[in-house]
């Protein structure tokens, strides 16, 4: 009967899961809808989960420099909660943290995490640095207040896409680059790494193209790109280079799980085969998922299972066998 009762309780944190990934990962490169505010706490009206908006890690009032905390009503224990950072996508000039509430209120939900869900500066107000500045403040912010909320600040997991792929990314693998800590906030003192990644369709290495013509050439213009350098990546050459996760990888780097639609036109399916390979000859564990005729944004209950055992191993201590190879795309096909 134990046993039973185990696989129902696993079936139920994976369809929870499922959810989980199914309100964030969507079109990152779009704009949010109206209201999201509204959305966000309706939603918390259903749901054992408190909510702490509007954090101001930078020390300032920036709305952009604020993040949202959600902590569960229930906890399954008294021992601090490992955390769960998301990071929207937008392609660094669209989004805002809100974006990424309806799967932290979830994660939260189930009792064994805190979920936060991070804002920072778009690339229309501020360029590259100003980005990793903000996301690291935030961490540090976490650290800093670990004890108030009772976090576990030794397990600390990121997750974006898109735009937010890459800034968790970065989060992965600069730890303790002293160049891009920045200054921003009170806890200074405190480290901005993390414990591990979850990296879905983010741009590694912005010395190469994004995105590619009909005929296989490289688009001569990326939009968002130059809009977050300040320029091409041929002029902007020092910048897109540091810009870049790739650039970093050390063996100290955190453990990363990177999933990409193998036809996704936004980003480039080179860049998850550049980050994949420059952490395995880092020695790095990484975890590099193909998603079978997927776009940019995806959908496969194969791939919410495995990123549920992936947060588990890092964040708890849970130890299993997590599955390698390709998952399918199981986004129902838009009709014209």
């Amino acid at each position: 009967m134990e046993g039973i009762g185990v696989a129902a309780r696993s079936k139920r944190m994976l369809r929870t899961l499922s959810l989980l990934l199914a309100l964030c990962v969507v079109h990152t490169f779009a704009a949010e809808p109206a209201d999201p505010r509204g959305r966000v706490e309706k939603a918390l009206a259903s749901m054992p989960v408190e909510a702490h908006f509007d954090q101001p890690y930078a020390g300032n009032t920036n709305h952009k420099q604020m993040l949202d905390l959600y902590l569960p009503k229930q906890r399954k224990s008294d021992k601090p909660l490992p955390v769960i950072v998301y990071i929207h996508g937008g392609g660094w000039i669209n989004g805002d943290r809100l974006g990424g509430a309806g799967g932290m209120i979830v994660a939260a939900a189930m009792g064994n995490y805190a979920g936060v869900s991070v804002g920072y500066r778009l690339s229309n107000e501020a360029k590259w640095p100003a980005q990793i500045y903000d996301c690291k403040a935030a961490i540090r912010w976490i650290r800093g207040h670990a004890k108030e909320f009772n976090l576990d600040a030794d397990h600390i997991g990121v997750w974006g896409t898109s735009a937010g792929g890459h800034l968790v990314s970065m989060l992965g693998t600069s730890g303790g680059v002293k160049e891009l800590e920045g200054s921003l906030g009170e806890f200074t003192q405190l480290s901005s790494r993390v414990t591990c990644v979850i990296n879905f369709c983010g741009p590694e290495d912005f010395t190469m193209p994004m995105m590619f013509n009909k005929d296989g050439t490289p688009a001569e213009h990326d939009p968002a790109v130059e809009g977050l350098l300040g320029g091409d990546i041929i002029s902007k050459h020092d910048a897109a280079v540091q810009a870049s996760p790739v650039t970093y990888v050390t063996p100290d780097d955190a453990p990363m799980l990177t999933a990409q639609g193998t036809k996704d036109q936004r980003v480039s399916f080179k860049h998850a085969e550049r980050i994949d390979a420059a952490l395995r000859k880092a020695g790095v564990e990484s975890r590099f998922i193909p998603v079978t005729n997927g776009g940019h944004g995806f959908k496969s209950k194969e791939l919410d299972k495995r990123v549920f055992q992936f947060l588990d191993q890092h964040l708890r201590g849970i130890k299993t066998e997590i599955a390698d190879g390709p998952v399918p795309d199981e986004m129902p096909v838009k009709k014209p």
